[in-house]
């Protein structure tokens, strides 16, 4: 999977795709990824995707009542932000190299890969 947790990203697609300003501006709705559920294809985004959850009292929360909370969203609906425009990119990897151009070997010997945009080329990982 292309999106760690941390990443923030646009939601490229549902209903939460859009939010709209006073003057009527469109704009997409942005959040850092606070979970990620391989197994499902499925990210946990901050403010995206909130449900209302019923929740009965419990000797942790005397009152119970609603509560909002996000939920998660399928993968391919959200696009990771380039770092330099700001607007959703694809991702691409490539094997790191230092400044004389040779690979850089992690732990097990074999090189690292990193991600980068698409669009810039600019690297996505530290």
């Amino acid at each position: 999977m292309y999106i760690k947790a941390g990443d923030t990203v646009a939601v490229i697609a549902g209903r939460d795709q859009f939010v709209t300003d006073k003057k009527g501006n469109k704009t997409r709705k942005t959040g850092r990824v606070l979970r990620v559920y391989p197994s499902t294809d499925r990210v946990l985004v901050e403010g995206i995707n909130m449900v209302k959850k019923h929740q009965r009292p419990t000797q942790a929360n005397d009152k119970g009542g609603i509560l909002e909370k996000e939920a998660p969203i399928h993968v391919s609906n959200v696009a990771i932000i380039d770092p330099k425009s700001g607007k959703p990119a694809r991702v691409g990897y490539r094997l790191k190299t230092d400044k004389n151009g040779e690979l850089v070997l992690g732990t097990n010997n074999k090189p690292i890969k990193v991600r980068y945009a698409k669009k810039s080329g600019e690297s996505l990982d530290n």
